[in-house]
């Protein structure tokens, strides 16, 4: 669970932008401000059945009398997306995290949006902050038919519906996207940012290094995991540096499970290697790196690990805990 302070809303709207998607306008309690969020920033929610997931923000300001978050009704999945389809109505009270910018728009250079299905969501709070500074942009947005494409309304009729294109699957003939010539006519400059499914992600991703982006100018954020193969790594023992404490993980529990078993108290929120809330310091071994959070970078250096999904090619991990 995540161990940051908690803030008490009510759900004042519930609205169905797309099919299969949820979207809840919620208000504080006490009828003042939510805190400041900038662009890209996501909060934690607790679900009714329990559950802690991540949404991004559609909106972002200084202070906010509401916020807005989508959510896609994902058949797949752990069940989360399921509750909150069928067990959130207006009225109702959640508890929330303040907002947290894992994907925050940069200052410099020219941005250049992209986004999957939901992953729309918070590419929309970007595009509004960067109509109101006045900056320029171009947002591609994918999705497989025009009702499944969530804010379509409030996109076409944004200040900003010139620098929008659309690509639906249902319409091939309309055009379909070419995200390496786009990034190849974008220039120097231009930054990416791209949001969606694993699979869209990783496609404009390696797009960008065909199109020779440098990993400096390609920013992205993920919804869920990406799917992997089953663990290559069976048991291995956790070595915790400052507590003189030696704790097994067994090939069936997440490194983060056998610590809070323990009583270690390790702060877990997204539990896919997503958010990076459970990051913990490497001091020995060589850990197997699963999240989606670390850069090629972090990974390499080994510095670092999220215990929530990552385990370890050594037989023991020393930690700095």
């Amino acid at each position: 669970m995540s161990s940051q302070p908690m803030l008490a809303v009510r759900v004042c709207e519930v609205r169905h932008p797309a099919i299969d998607v949820l979207s809840l306008v919620l208000a504080p309690l006490d009828g003042g401000p939510l805190p400041a969020c900038t662009a890209g920033a996501h909060i934690d929610v607790a679900l009714p059945n329990g559950m802690l997931r991540q949404y991004s923000l559609c909106r972002s300001g200084p202070a906010l009398a509401q916020y807005e978050i989508a959510i896609l009704h994902d058949r797949t999945g752990r069940g989360g997306s399921a509750c909150a389809h069928r067990d959130i109505r207006p009225g109702d009270t959640l508890q929330i995290s303040p907002p947290r910018n894992l994907f925050p728009l940069l200052p410099e250079g020219r941005p250049v949006l992209f986004a999957g299905g939901i992953g729309i969501t918070p590419i929309l709070a970007m595009a509004e902050a960067l109509q109101a500074e006045g900056r320029d942009f171009e947002l591609h947005y994918c999705s497989r038919s025009p009702e499944r494409a969530a804010y379509l309304d409030v996109l076409t009729r944004a200040a900003y519906a010139p620098q929008l294109r659309l690509y639906h699957d249902s319409t091939p003939e309309a055009g379909r996207l070419d995200a390496e010539g786009v990034l190849r006519q974008a220039g120097d400059e231009a930054h990416l940012y791209v949001c969606g499914p694993a699979g869209f992600i990783g496609h404009v991703c390696d797009a960008a290094r065909r199109a020779r982006w440098s990993e400096a100018r390609v920013h992205f954020e993920h919804f869920s995991a990406p799917t992997r193969p089953a663990g290559t790594t069976g048991g291995f023992e956790l070595i915790l540096a400052r507590r003189g404490v030696r704790v097994p993980v067994g090939p069936a529990e997440s490194a983060a499970q056998a610590l809070l078993a323990h009583g270690v108290d390790v702060n877990v929120s997204c539990e896919q290697g997503i958010c990076g809330a459970c990051l913990l310091p490497v001091l020995d071994g060589v850990p197997d790196h699963r999240d989606v959070f670390l850069s090629v970078a972090e990974r390499d250096a080994n510095r670092c690990f999220t215990p929530c999904c990552s385990r370890a090619l050594s037989p023991t991990l020393t930690i700095d805990l």
